[in-house]
């Protein structure tokens, strides 16, 4: 009886040492790393003693959870590893690595406590606090700033291939084509083409950095690019620009400077015409800003995590990697000087082909003031049909079946180059003429009109939606797919369906959303979950529909945002913390996110992996 007595004393004893001893059940260490556009990560790893577990974070009643100071959270804390299911509760055993986004100034001292309980057995300690310090990446860090730097030179010289950058090289070599009166005034001219476009585009975002920074206007700041981006009346303006420029390439007239301005640039030519050399650089920054601006956004948004020297840096680097191929495109007709014998008939040409090339790509931003504005004057078979057309006639014109005014009219054998040409252009012809019929033209998805809006389609990629949402804007999902247009009726949806919602930050004139959709979401199995396992909310923050006065939302400021896409734009960058498009993300009923935001990338089984993700820390949670 004795030797029981003293056993149960033991146990006690023992038990009690445990309990005084809760510390040592997890240990806990904590590390930050830089997580691009401006957040960091958090990882917390803990090691579990034997014969313990501790919760992960869709526990229903053991979840952890984080108190922080000198940081804002972006999003919940998530499980980094997956914990295994016991008794329908996701616990660790031996280690457990947890995360967590936040947006904090570089080099600062974030401190908090996380919030745990352990268990073994049939017995759960209490819930332990760990409290923490952890220094944020940077405060001078060279590496982490010579990789930004790096990453926008390969985002300016990429954009020189993008639809409304591209169409800018000829008018950069017609307008040059004058040359100068001496090499050296040339290359002068060349070097402040180069210069003017630099400073057209650090200057200004260095001033707007600096402003944003004093007064802390960053929504009036996004709502000032995005009207740039999207409004109808610059984007007819450079559909206009550009149907010109294809005209006076064809050789319908010159374009020339006002005789007034050419006289005052002959009486100053010591100068070097420096006024027309602006305007031209002016003009190829205002052009190109529909294919530059999320870049430009995704430098901005860094600004407002304290990244104050950053956003200008990149962007510089931005700039004059941007600019080179300009200046080295205005120093070339200084070159085709030197050549012999009919340089005259091959330029013109080339510059009749670029023509052509003008014309359909000037297109796309008539595409998007109709996307945007919902006039439906430029569906994708109206868009495709002027496509054909116009690649039709550039291949009868390189095979010499048209003539233009400038051209010569000796008619020449066709050489292999031309042949390869045309052969070129046919083929492209014909890869688009299924599209009449709703062929995906994958390789195009980023300048066609989504094929939502066009009329006639052979065969749905998603099956008919039999009971379709009653929404109180409607617009349309890509796919054929049916959802939401505001998070709240996505949220209420979510709740009585019992699904998590997918939220497509998206716009109607983001290239990328439309390669994403084309490529990614078109999968079979991608589509699949996105239209049995989610609710699915699309955030288009470009879109131009009037809200009803109860959801207008009014700013500090006094600004009040009427439309939907400026009330979405304002909704991503306070909740999400993102300022580009695409982007994704997954909440569980209550808007909480369950996972990082993602972004751009065209890897499907990635994207299968982050929705598989989502749908289980759903479920986890229940």
């Amino acid at each position: 009886m004795r030797k029981k007595i003293f056993a149960a004393l033991a146990a006690l004893l023992c038990l009690c040492s445990v309990l005084l001893g809760q510390d040592t059940s997890v240990k806990w260490s904590v590390s930050a790393s830089d997580a691009g556009d401006g957040l960091y990560e958090l990882v917390f790893n803990g090691v579990v003693d034997a014969g313990w577990h501790t919760y992960g974070t869709g526990s229903e009643f053991s979840a952890p959870s984080l108190s922080l100071e000198g940081c804002e959270p972006v999003g919940s804390l998530y499980d980094l590893t997956d914990p295994v299911i016991e008794d329908g509760d996701p616990v660790f055993h031996g280690t457990a690595r947890l995360g967590q986004k936040v947006r904090a100034a570089s080099g600062a001292k974030v401190s908090g406590s996380l919030t745990y309980q352990a268990c073994t057995g049939g017995m759960c300690l209490s819930p332990q606090d760990w409290d923490f310090d952890v220094k944020i990446p940077g405060g001078g860090a060279a590496g982490s700033l010579w990789a930004l730097i790096l990453e926008a030179i390969l985002w300016g010289l990429a954009m020189l291939l993008t639809p409304c950058v591209f169409p800018m090289v000829p008018m950069t070599v017609s307008f040059f084509l004058k040359g100068s009166s001496t090499p050296a005034q040339g290359r002068f001219k060349a070097f402040m083409y180069g210069l003017f476009i630099v400073l057209l585009y650090t200057v200004p975002i260095s001033l707007i950095i600096l402003i944003t920074r004093l007064v802390g206007g960053d929504a009036v700041t996004a709502d000032i690019f995005n009207w740039l981006a999207t409004h109808w009346l610059p984007n007819l303006i450079f559909f206009v620009v550009f149907m010109v420029f294809a005209a006076s390439f064809f050789g319908a007239f010159e374009i020339v400077l006002p005789s007034s301005l050419v006289n005052k640039s002959d009486k100053n030519s010591e100068k070097g015409g420096l006024a027309g050399i602006f305007f031209m650089a002016l003009t190829l920054v205002l052009v190109s800003f529909s294919c530059t601006g999320p870049i430009v956004g995704s430098v901005l948004i860094r600004s407002t995590s304290g990244e104050f020297w950053a956003p200008m840096v990149t962007m510089l680097a931005f700039s004059v990697a941007f600019a080179l191929p300009f200046t080295l495109f205005a120093l070339f007709p200084s070159l085709l000087k030197k050549i012999k014998g009919k340089s005259g008939s091959w330029l013109n040409s080339v510059k009749v082909v670029l023509g052509f090339i003008e014309v359909a790509l000037g297109f796309k931003f008539l595409s998007v003031a109709d996307q945007t504005y919902h006039w439906g004057i430029l569906d994708r078979e109206v868009y495709l049909a002027i496509w054909i057309v116009v690649f039709s006639l550039l291949g009868l014109y390189l095979l010499g079946k048209i003539k233009f005014p400038h051209d010569d009219p000796e008619e020449k054998p066709l050489g292999v180059f031309r042949l390869t040409l045309v052969i070129a252009v046919f083929s492209f012809v014909v890869y688009m003429i299924p599209g009449m019929w709703g062929a995906p033209l994958k390789a195009l998805s980023g300048y066609l009109p989504p094929l939502e809006t066009q009329d006639f389609v052979i065969g749905k990629y998603a099956a008919p939606v039999e009971d379709a949402p009653v929404r109180k804007y409607d617009l349309k999902m890509p796919l054929g797919l049916d959802g939401y247009f505001t998070l709240e009726e996505g949220l209420e949806a979510s709740g009585r369906l019992g699904k998590p919602v997918f939220v497509d930050i998206t716009g109607h004139g983001c290239v990328n959303c439309r390669e994403m959709e084309q490529r990614v979401w078109s999968d079979p199995r991608v589509l699949q979950k996105l239209r049995d396992e989610f609710v699915l909310v699309a955030l288009y923050t470009d879109d131009k529909t009037r809200l009803d006065k109860s959801d207008w939302v009014t700013l500090n400021n006094g600004t009040v945002l009427k439309d939907l896409g400026r009330v979405n734009s304002l909704l991503v960058r306070e909740r999400f913390g993102v300022n580009a498009q695409p982007n994704y993300a997954i909440l569980d009923s209550e808007g909480q996110l369950l996972l990082p935001v993602r972004g751009y990338n065209l890897d499907v089984n990635d994207f299968l992996a982050f929705l598989d993700a989502g749908i289980a820390t759903f479920r986890n949670k229940k």
